[in-house]
């Protein structure tokens, strides 16, 4: 998560700010499913520049959110006061405590939980009046990997894209309780009670040759990619992926010089009436 969150964290702090330059004074914001603090930091930054406020910061696994407060506070500068909770957005309510919040930011988080509509309308409920919702959901599929690699055949990212879209269908199936989303995300926070609804999305792109931080990433998205995606592959591909994950082996992805990241996502934003 770090190493992916400093790859993001040019494009997180122009999103941060853009979020947090609206909010009045002293504002209230929430980072829900912070992880270990990819975009905490980003909002720490931006809540500085704006005059100081709170960040909420919530995760349901403590190392995390320890990781994450760590961070957060060392960008602080005793002018934005950090406040971390320890609670599951799918099973508890760790929005009341707080008071109203004039922002709350959520990355890849809503999509995790059974009831996604319900989610947002909680996250919604949380918000002081005219505050402001942001999920980052949805985008363009991830790229990485060249078209050909010179071993398995050609393509090999997008059969992976694909047998990456399946295991998703199968995960949300396989939720307790779970209940599908047949709607866009502008129509989600519709229906969850917000107006001003609008979107933007943010590029990262670190091109080929990349620093040895982009394929260690590479790596590792690679290895989470097998193991979800690795039984739906042809023998082929999972021999190719055996062999881009062998350090041992002369087509080791973490030293390729073709290795790349380019990545689109979309911020879906609206405002509670």
């Amino acid at each position: 998560m770090r190493r992916y969150g400093s790859l993001q964290a040019e494009a997180l702090s122009s999103v941060a700010r853009r979020l947090v330059e609206p909010l009045p004074d002293s504002p209230v914001v929430m980072d829900v499913g912070c992880g270990a603090g990819t975009m905490s930091v980003p909002l720490v930054s931006a809540l500085r520049e704006h005059g100081g406020g709170v960040l909420v910061l919530v995760d349901a696994t403590p190392e995390l959110l320890d990781a994450a407060c760590t961070a957060a506070r060392a960008e602080a500068d005793g002018v934005v006061q950090i406040k971390p909770v320890l609670a599951d957005l799918a099973s508890e309510d760790p929005l009341s405590f707080a008071g109203p919040v004039e922002l709350i930011w959520g990355s890849r988080v809503v999509h995790h939980l059974p009831d996604q509509q319900r989610g947002l309308r909680r996250l919604v409920a949380a918000l002081a009046p005219g505050g402001w919702l942001a999920v980052a959901e949805g985008g363009l599929e991830t790229r990485f990997l060249p078209w050909d690699l010179g071993v398995g055949a050609p393509g090999l990212q997008d059969r992976l894209a694909a047998a990456r879209a399946s295991w998703f269908v199968s995960m949300r199936e396989g939720m307790a309780g779970s209940v599908r989303l047949p709607v866009g995300w502008n129509v989600a926070l519709a229906d969850a009670g917000l107006g001003e609804i609008s979107a933007f999305s943010f590029v990262v792109d670190h091109p080929a040759p990349a620093k040895q931080l982009v394929r260690d990433w590479a790596v590792d998205r690679l290895t989470w990619l097998a193991e979800i995606a690795g039984p739906q592959l042809h023998p082929g591909d999972r021999e190719a992926l055996r062999r881009l994950l062998n350090p041992s082996d002369s087509e080791f992805l973490g030293v390729r010089e073709d290795v790349f990241l380019l990545e689109t996502d979309t911020v879906h934003v609206g405002r509670r009436r």
